[in-house]
């Protein structure tokens, strides 16, 4: 449905909530690893995950079915790739400027784009074609600074982007048979031994107290990041949606410069521009292509 009056507002509301949530996230990761490893962040996230999930199906007997071992081979395919991206993630924005990290994320809906095409089948339209074509330019923007050095870092962003895409093609596949709550709990639950293999327990015996906060923000602020995004989706069309999330490369920007003095890089922000770009003029050159073909294959009205 397309976003208008009452629905435009939610959509901006809920896309306001999920960009704060989105920096919080960044900047808890940060604040995180001066304590600890990403891995020991990340399982206490997957731990925050499978206790929430099991709390709600004691409370709601419906939900239980949600923990059923379903497509357990899938999901393992899923969670592992999701899990390089994860961690891949948390060692971006312990490493690099926010601005980089976020502005790279937009490599997602391209890079799903192709494996789509790849792997599920999906046709390789033109406007999907003009979306990774115009993708792939401001990218080059991004990485490629005025030196014409690449930093080898920035791979770790694109690492994570291909990863979260590739996870994205298998999460469609999943929930065409299993709910998004299997999906989180199942996510939550095969991480966490990945995670802990990676972890310091030195650290788990006698955790800082100043450590205590940014593990929270990481628990909380990518899971409400996720609920308020899928709701800006519920209430508004794609193309409003997309447009908006642009802005959490600014005001990561600025966090960025204001709390850890790092610099404005114009190239990010315009490659970042040219990428979202891209992606908003496939989709509404999809979604007209869509249109016509349904004109043409509905019936002609009996006058």
């Amino acid at each position: 449905m397309a976003a208008g009056g009452a629905d435009l507002r939610r959509v901006v509301a809920w896309m306001g909530v999920a960009l704060l949530s989105l920096s919080c996230m960044a900047v808890s990761m940060r604040e995180a690893t001066r304590y600890m490893g990403v891995a020991d962040a990340l399982a206490a996230r997957c731990v925050v995950g499978v206790v929430g999930v099991l709390f709600a199906a004691i409370l709601f007997p419906s939900l239980r079915g949600a923990l059923a071992p379903r497509r357990l081979g899938l999901h393992a395919l899923r969670n592992g790739v999701h899990f390089v991206g994860q961690y891949a993630w948390g060692l971006s924005v312990s490493l690099l400027p926010f601005a980089r990290v976020f502005a790279l994320e937009f490599a997602t809906p391209v890079l799903t784009v192709l494996f789509a095409a790849l792997l599920l089948r999906e046709r390789l339209t033109m406007p999907r074609l003009f979306t990774v074509l115009v993708g792939a330019a401001g990218l080059v923007v991004i990485t490629v600074p005025k030196t014409g050095e690449v930093d080898p870092l920035m791979l770790l962003p694109l690492a994570s982007s291909a990863a979260f895409a590739l996870a994205g093609i298998f999460t469609k596949r999943l929930t065409a048979t299993v709910t998004a709550l299997s999906v989180m709990f199942w996510m939550n639950a095969m991480q966490l031994p990945l995670n802990l293999a990676g972890a310091d327990w030195g650290f788990w015996r006698s955790v800082p107290d100043a450590a205590l906060l940014p593990l929270l923000g990481v628990c909380v602020s990518g899971s409400l990041a996720q609920y308020a995004m899928a709701n800006a989706f519920r209430h508004g069309d794609a193309m409003v949606v997309v447009p908006l999330d642009f802005l959490r490369v600014p005001l990561i920007a600025l966090v960025g410069a204001v709390f850890y003095g790092e610099a404005l890089e114009p190239a990010v922000l315009v490659g970042a521009g040219i990428i979202v770009a891209g992606i908003v003029a496939g989709l509404r050159a999809e979604a007209s292509r869509q249109v016509a073909v349904q004109g043409a294959a509905d019936p002609a009205p009996i006058r």
